[in-house]
């Protein structure tokens, strides 16, 4: 699922609104996430500084790197010169030219539409797996659930306790931000300045509790260095989302699969889909691709991190809800059997349903030498103890995928962010995250925040090194990415805990952020 982002930063701007004198008003540069930590004193990759100092005197390579999300916007223009075109098929025609069983898939392939559409809304896999069990054992006597079903029995009660609760607060969060936003449309009002600051905002005298909340959210959001207008937009578009979680992802009588019109439960079914690789809402996706491969000096608004190295391959499998593991099994094939040597996957779920399927795939990408790039999750959770899916952990026991990166968010400021999941075991490194400027629908840009966000910076510098280095494996390329890491000293704030210092070892198998500079200097000593 990759529509949490705006909930993400609404639930730091609430937390923080409590005491929002205490936030930091500091200005962020817009590219802080390519500076350097020693250089600039931001943690941030450091292409900046490969590129100046290693990069200009060294032969490149074209990589393709798929992005698998939920859909790109390919005629942005900080896009389009770098979006992957296939060169064996005629586009329009209607036929397929290269016989690799997708018709007219000019830039990628979506997984999600049919001939008649596109699924933009879908159920939480929770939703899925409890309609599912609740078919079966809704109307059970436990008194007589046999030996051969009562495991399945437990996960019944379990899953269903744990939807109730999670469908409830949906409902009540829709209420709540539904009552902030028109608060804060209230308070608009009342100040009559269309773009007020901080000290403005501070002296105005609230003359209710609900103005009062509201003047705290705003100065909450000014502090994160966003404006009232900002502000209202990321209230009322937080909004849209919890109620589309409502209305669809903890809806049981909601399922779009037949737009699709696949056989959903045959998972070894590869041809169905359709070529829209944009989709309905393409704004994440835009986003993760631009911090990859937006074209670099063109005098458009931002510089991806594989800049002009890559050709992006566009994968639509992600709804606005969980995707489905089928598609995303079927994304990673068609990357891989279409050329592509890096994968970003900047999506993730609580609940499995096929994990067998995504498994196979992981197994033949890696037979294929591509590296896969995997966000941690933004539930500031510990990704050992909680499922999160996919994962690199094979379900029949065979180990542990080595062509696998997992990516938790770090942020500007020598610290991880507050929402991401991390993991002694699970997180294998950590990209920024936080206060992200990119690419994004219509021709746009605008800062988002995430581990969504921190993954595609890990593979853009995966996509350098296969860029300059192509005799690399992949597993080689994983290596040089640990490696690469610049540490962050002392203790970092343990996300999700109240105040709680730790080292940053403790919470991942790397205690620092990839660094392009230093990643560079190791490929070419591994080459030798």
């Amino acid at each position: 699922m990759v529509k949490r982002l705006r909930l993400v930063l609404i639930a730091a701007v609430l937390l923080s609104a409590v005491c929002w004198q205490t936030i930091s008003g500091q200005s962020i540069p817009q590219d802080w996430f390519h500076l350097d930590p020693k250089l600039d004193h931001y943690y941030g990759v450091s292409d900046n500084r490969a590129y100046s100092e290693l990069l200009k005197n060294l032969t490149r390579h074209t990589v393709i790197v798929a992005i698998i999300d939920g859909g790109t916007d390919v005629e942005h223009p900080d896009l389009k010169a770098n979006v992957w075109t296939n060169p064996k098929e005629i586009s329009g025609n209607g036929i397929d030219d290269d016989g690799n069983g997708y018709i007219d898939d000019i830039h990628g392939w979506n997984f999600i539409g049919g001939k008649d559409g596109d699924v933009q809304y879908d159920n939480l896999e929770i939703t899925r797996v409890y309609r599912d069990l609740n078919a079966r054992f809704g109307n059970s006597d436990s008194s007589k659930i046999s030996p051969a079903d009562k495991a399945d029995y437990e996960r019944y009660l379990k899953v269903k306790q744990d939807f109730t609760r999670e469908a409830m607060t949906s409902k009540f969060n829709y209420t709540l931000y539904g009552n902030m936003a028109k608060s804060l449309q209230r308070l608009s009002a009342e100040l009559s300045n269309d773009d007020p600051t901080a000290d403005q905002v501070s002296s105005f005298q609230p003359e209710n509790d609900s103005l009062a909340i509201a003047k705290n959210l705003l100065l909450s959001f000014l502090s994160h260095g966003y404006s009232l207008h900002d502000a209202l937009r990321e209230m009322n578009d937080g909004v849209m989302e919890v109620q589309a979680q409502v209305n669809y992802m903890y809806n049981l009588d909601f399922d779009p699969r037949y737009i699709v019109g696949d056989n959903y439960k045959d998972a070894s079914e590869r041809i169905y889909g359709n070529n829209d690789v944009k989709g309905p809402e393409s704004m994440h996706g835009t986003h993760v691709a631009g911090i990859i491969g937006a074209v670099r000096g063109n005098g458009e608004g931002v510089e991806g991190i594989a800049a002009n190295n890559v050709r992006l391959m566009i994968v639509r499998v992600v709804p606005d809800g969980d995707e489905r593991d089928k598609d995303v099994a079927n994304g990673i094939r068609y990357a891989v059997n279409n050329g592509a040597k890096v994968i970003n996957m900047s999506f993730g779920k609580s609940y499995g349903y096929n994990k067998a399927a995504v498994d196979e795939a992981v197994k033949y990408a890696a037979s294929k030498d591509v590296l896969l790039v995997h966000a941690a999750g933004n539930d500031s959770k510990d990704d050992d103890v909680n499922d999160h899916y996919p994962n690199a952990h094979y379900s029949d026991g065979t180990g542990t995928a080595t062509n696998w990166i997992e990516v938790g968010a770090s942020s500007y400021d020598k610290n991880v962010a507050s929402f991401s999941n991390y993991g002694r075991r699970s997180v294998d490194l950590w990209g920024p995250g936080v206060k992200i400027y990119s690419t994004v629908t219509d021709a746009k840009y605008q800062n988002l925040q995430g581990t969504s966000m921190a993954s595609p910076a890990v593979a853009g510098v995966a996509a350098i090194i296969r860029a300059y280095f192509p005799g690399l494996t992949a597993i080689q390329v994983r290596e040089v990415l640990m490696k690469s890491v610049v540490k962050i000293p002392g203790k970092i704030t343990l996300p999700g805990s109240d105040n709680k210092k730790i080292k940053l070892k403790k919470i991942s198998q790397t205690n620092g952020v990839v660094n392009a500079y230093n990643a560079v200097k190791i490929a070419e000593k591994m080459k030798q």
